[in-house]
């Protein structure tokens, strides 16, 4: 499901919203989440899942093109967890 696909189903489902409410509505959650994460802090939904912040080691990987050895600095990336409800759900 694409951004859009996800604000023409929630204004399907409240019609009393116009598409330019959901779509400000949309982009303020995602934009709290994504700023949220980017702070380092936990962001969770009961029965669907958290989003976290992992960090990477550095390390020493290798190019595969010239097999040249590359640093690689330390990073870090989004990590999902699914919730029990949601986990559930999937593997009936």
């Amino acid at each position: 499901m694409t951004k859009s696909e996800l604000i023409e189903k929630i204004a399907a489902k409240n019609p009393h919203l116009t598409i330019k409410d959901v779509e400000r509505i949309v982009s303020v959650v995602f934009d709290r989440i994504i700023k949220s994460l980017a702070q380092g802090d936990r962001v969770e939904f009961r029965g669907f899942g958290a989003f976290s912040v992992r960090t990477r080691s550095p390390r020493v990987a290798k190019n595969p093109r010239t097999g040249e050895q590359v640093k690689v600095e330390e990073r870090k990336i989004p990590h999902f967890k699914t919730g029990k409800q949601l986990f559930e759900l999937l593997n009936k």
